[in-house]
């Protein structure tokens, strides 16, 4: 049996209709207003400068990557980069890339070239709806390499600056699921000590990455005190 996917009671037939129809699944909130006025209660942090990356953070940044990691449109695996790292002028020369990028505020149209593999949810009862459906999305793994160097950077500058909120523990260094378990279970026993109950809710903000206004990302890094050329990287980055 083969079944069409559907978008607004329409099957797909050709291929710029289902390319719509998952752009249009996974992206419907990008262009949704704002209320950037949010922001306001947020003080804003002392800039700090963005300084020259190291061989040891690229060397760093790539020594937890797979070798069985799928490669983008370039086919080089994660395996050929470590490789490549041996030799200390091809390392110069690709921190010379990252460097670059960030002085000059932007990303080049060779590391925003992806392949999309649209592969199936396991277990649905149809596989009309595109919900059924999950994207994946292989970049050049050079792109890749930098954006882990500037995003282990970005991570370091806002924490040093008490930027992020301390009951943050998702994505973060140093902040694993056990100390989300035991922060948790600090909050229960707290409670039971005053003699209340505890509940929980957990909810998921569905397509939050997607849907992530870029206006108001911008204003955010420019409130963490992020050098001027890294908040200009940003917007070239996020076309």
């Amino acid at each position: 049996m083969t079944e069409a996917i559907k978008f607004n009671s329409s099957p797909c037939l050709l291929l710029d209709s289902l390319w719509n129809t998952l752009h249009n699944s996974f992206n419907n909130a990008l262009h949704r207003q704002v209320d950037i006025n949010i922001l306001n209660e947020i003080k804003r942090k002392l800039c700090q400068s963005w300084s020259p990356f190291s061989s040891h953070k690229f060397k760093t940044a790539i020594f937890k990557c797979t070798n069985s990691s799928a490669p983008g449109p370039d086919k080089m695996s994660w395996r050929h980069w470590k490789l490549i790292f041996t030799n200390d002028d091809c390392l110069s020369n690709i921190i010379n890339i990252g460097d670059a990028c960030i002085n000059l505020g932007h990303w080049p149209e060779y590391f925003k070239i992806s392949i999309t593999v649209v592969i199936p949810k396991p277990n649905k009862q149809s596989y009309n709806n595109p919900k059924a459906f999950h994207p994946i999305v292989l970049l050049n793994t050079l792109g890749k390499l930098i954006e882990k160097a500037i995003a282990k950077r970005l991570q370091f500058t806002v924490a040093a600056n008490d930027f992020i909120h301390p009951c943050q523990l998702g994505g973060l260094k140093f902040k694993s699921t056990a100390d989300a378990g035991i922060t948790l279970s600090h909050i229960v026993r707290s409670g039971w000590v005053k003699g209340k109950s505890t509940s929980t809710l957990a909810f998921d903000i569905s397509q939050f990455f997607p849907s992530l206004n870029h206006r108001l990302l911008i204003l955010i890094l420019e409130k963490a005190g992020l050098d001027p050329k890294v908040t200009n990287f940003f917007v070239n980055y996020l076309v």
